[in-house]
């Protein structure tokens, strides 16, 4: 079986023979087998056994199994007990979610604690064949269709090249026993379902079918290497914002490979589709994190819209306006400039205390250029900026609430220097956004 094992081990790169490794060891055939195949190779290992105290006697009698096991090997063996029926009470989680939780913690822990490169863990291909067909059953994309990795962080597989009843039949070979957990043979867990009934009639049907399950599982590692390659090319970021041309999406589950990195479900991403085949502009979705928008030519996704505190300007200064941007304020003769950022207002018109907020319901402002006023909503949809630029935008009122510059945009014709030349100097405002 070592031919196998071995060829895995290097194939994926798991282990070097120079480092350290943890070996998570049950006490079960499949931890046995792993411990004897790496500590007869040459690998320098330490075993790991966790008493979850969840089957009485029986946790007690594989604790003892595993300790005389290793002191026969010669094996350095590391134990912890759990409370686990409290832990999992006190947290809300399931049984197998408790003891999940608290061995991988500990393991890591562990790890860290003896300076081990990896902790290998005992599953094999029949626990990736169920761990597939259970993804299926409850409706999965492609990652569940990947069945168990045999890398994940530090946590590594070495046996997921071989079969339980190959791991068994090296067992016997050995002359090596093993201890059986009792709920394992049991139907309560679906797991064990397929197990015990799935599988042996897959079997049936084909007598190759874990086989070829766990070749198409490689396959699908494949395909998800080109679903990355695909993401990478959909989704365009600018700053923050992940922009994704809706012309370009043409299925809703790969929509859903898009949108999942930032929180969104399948059900959203139907909807999302939905919309983009319907040609709606405007509909948005929100996740954990994130805000969608469906524009008119891309679908925008941006983390959650912060609050924006109104910033008082009583005079001329410096003022931090949020983490990125400043606000300076000058008064001076200064040339009329063009910039988006830059505002050159007429002193004599300008009354402090300005004020820096964002855009309000029913703003309004007579654009530079423009002779009657304009609601700031339309104004802003004129220019085609987006529900969420225009929920951004920031506006500097005077201290009757005016607004003396939508800012970045334009300026109000009442504050406004013309750019013509001017023989005598004017004094001037500067608004200059950094």
């Amino acid at each position: 079986m070592w031919n196998k094992v071995g060829h895995y081990i290097d194939k994926h790169n798991l282990l070097n023979a120079n480092d350290l490794y943890l070996v998570a060891l049950s006490g079960g055939a499949d931890s046995v087998a792993l411990l004897l195949l790496l500590k007869s190779h040459g690998f320098n290992v330490h075993a790991a056994h966790c008493n979850f105290h969840l089957r009485g006697a029986e946790s007690d009698r594989d604790e003892v199994f595993c300790s005389e096991l290793c002191e026969r090997l010669g094996v350095e063996l590391h134990k912890a007990h759990f409370d686990t029926q409290t832990y999992a009470e006190l947290h809300h989680v399931s049984i197998e979610m408790a003891a999940r939780t608290l061995r991988y913690r500990w393991f890591e822990q562990l790890r860290q604690d003896i300076g081990a490169s990896g902790v290998c863990v005992a599953h094999h291909r029949d626990d990736s064949v169920e761990t597939i067909v259970l993804n299926m059953v409850r409706g999965t994309g492609i990652h569940g269709l990947t069945g168990i990795r045999p890398r994940n962080g530090y946590v590594l597989r070495p046996l997921l090249c071989v079969s339980r009843a190959e791991i068994e039949q090296f067992l016997s070979a050995s002359g090596q026993s093993y201890v059986t957990d009792s709920t394992n043979l049991e139907d309560d867990a679906t797991r064990n379902k397929v197990r015990h009934h799935v599988i042996p009639q897959l079997r049936q049907l084909n007598s190759h079918a874990e086989q070829n399950i766990q070749r198409m599982a490689e396959r699908m590692v494949a395909v998800e290497s080109l679903l990355a390659d695909y993401k990478l090319r959909m989704l365009r970021k600018e700053g923050e914002r992940v922009l994704v041309k809706k012309a370009e999406v043409s299925d809703d589950y790969l929509l859903y490979e898009l949108l999942s990195d930032y929180g969104f479900n399948a059900a959203q991403a139907s909807q999302v589709y939905a919309s983009i085949l319907a040609g709606n502009v405007g509909r948005e979705f929100s996740s954990a994190g994130y805000d969608l928008l469906v524009d008119r030519e891309n679908l925008l996704i941006e983390p959650h819209l912060t609050a924006f505190s109104p910033v008082r300007i009583p005079e001329t200064g410096v003022y931090v306006l949020d983490e990125r941007l400043k606000l300076r304020v000058e008064k001076g003769s200064f040339p009329v400039s063009k910039a988006p950022f830059v505002a050159t207002l007429n002193a004599a018109a300008v009354h402090f205390p300005l004020t820096v907020r964002r855009v309000e319901k029913g703003d309004w402002m007579v654009p530079y250029g423009m002779k009657g006023r304009k609601l700031l909503s339309d104004f802003l949809t004129d220019l085609k900026l987006s529900t969420f630029d225009k929920r951004k935008q920031l506006v500097v009122v005077d201290n009757q609430g005016v607004i003396v510059w939508c800012v970045g945009i334009r300026v109000s014709q009442t504050y406004a220097l013309s750019t013509a030349p001017s023989v005598e100097p004017v004094a001037c405002v500067r608004l200059s956004v950094e």
